[in-house]
């Protein structure tokens, strides 16, 4: 059996039953990545039956990464492909469908995206001749109408000519409260939540596997970030912690037991808000907190570049207790 066969069925030594395979798929023309150590790669680990993940870096957007960091991949049923998030650009959106034509010949019939950050939705052009539905929250089409400018920019800004070809594709097909995808003998049970990372959070359960895509619902590694609400995220995760999931797909940093992954960002958002009711009470201001509210730094990557952003965001919820 083809390796192409063995993903479009969820068997053999190609889905990677008792281990994670690493994939190395040619990359064609994407000349952003080349500032990489292995350019002529882009990686897919195969953790569960007809899951396919491909791990971004832990970084800012650049030229090197084209924004290539964020967490992306694709499940496998008998009938089509569901795309889970597309990247931070075209380029790695391309890269991505590239990975999926090396494994599979079945059509992509869902792209979904767990919410509207640009890393997680810019590859979503490349997507667009495959008439696949682009799914997502109920509240994602507004989100990208009044931001999407401002992810195009910042994205130009920072990647430069690895931007070409991005563009912003909204959701043909939303989900409020919960909706089923089916790829033929495998379902995929989609939540969405109130607000919490964003307000605009999708979830992804794949009853086969019991694997669950997370988005930005759960970060290991990456320091959290706060762009919802800071005790709506605390609920979201107290809720996923009662879900069947075995495995769990953060969107940012490695796939790992369920619900273990949310150890240590339950502790980071929870001492977030000790601290910061705890500078309100003391009737500091905003600034104050900013300067004194701290946090396990050694912990987290890119916590300089977002700790601050947290500590303000929670101040200004907080304030109005």
């Amino acid at each position: 059996m083809t390796l192409a066969a063995q993903a479009s069925s969820g068997t053999g030594r190609g889905a990677g039953r008792a281990r994670a395979a690493t994939l190395a798929v040619a990359l064609i023309g994407l000349l952003p990545f080349s500032a990489r150590a292995d350019p002529a790669a882009f990686a897919l680990e195969n953790p569960a039956p007809g899951i396919y993940v491909h791990y971004g870096e832990q970084a800012l957007v650049s030229r090197a990464n084209a924004g290539d960091i964020a967490n992306v991949g694709f499940i496998v049923g008998t009938r089509c492909v569901a795309v889970v998030d597309t990247g931070g650009s075209y380029a790695v959106g391309r890269a991505l469908r590239e990975a999926i034509r090396g494994i599979t010949p079945l059509p992509v019939c869902y792209v979904i995206n767990t919410h509207v950050h640009p890393d997680h939705v810019f590859g979503n052009a490349a997507f667009v001749d495959d008439g696949c539905e682009f799914v997502g929250h109920a509240r994602a089409p507004d989100a990208l109408r009044r931001r999407g400018d401002y992810y195009l920019a910042a994205l130009k800004r920072d990647a430069g000519d690895a931007a070409r070809g991005t563009r912003i594709v909204p959701p043909t097909r939303t989900v409020d409260g919960s909706a089923a995808l089916d790829l033929g003998a495998r379902v995929l049970t989609l939540r969405s939540w109130p607000t919490a990372h964003t307000d605009a959070d999708l979830t992804v359960f794949d009853e086969t596997t019991r694997t669950l895509w997370l988005g930005d619902l759960a970060f290991a590694g990456h320091v959290p970030v706060v762009d919802g609400n800071l005790r709506g995220f605390l609920a979201a995760i107290a809720k996923l912690r009662t879900m069947p999931a075995a495995l769990a797909i953060p969107g940012h940093g490695r796939a790992s037991g369920w619900p273990g992954v949310l150890d240590a960002e339950e502790a980071y958002l929870r001492r977030l808000q000790t601290d910061v009711r705890a500078v309100i009470k003391s009737q500091r201001t905003l600034s104050q907190a900013v300067a004194t509210v701290g946090g396990d730094r050694a912990a987290w990557l890119l916590f300089d570049d977002f700790h601050k952003r947290n500590v303000s965001a929670a101040y200004a919820e907080l304030e109005w207790e």
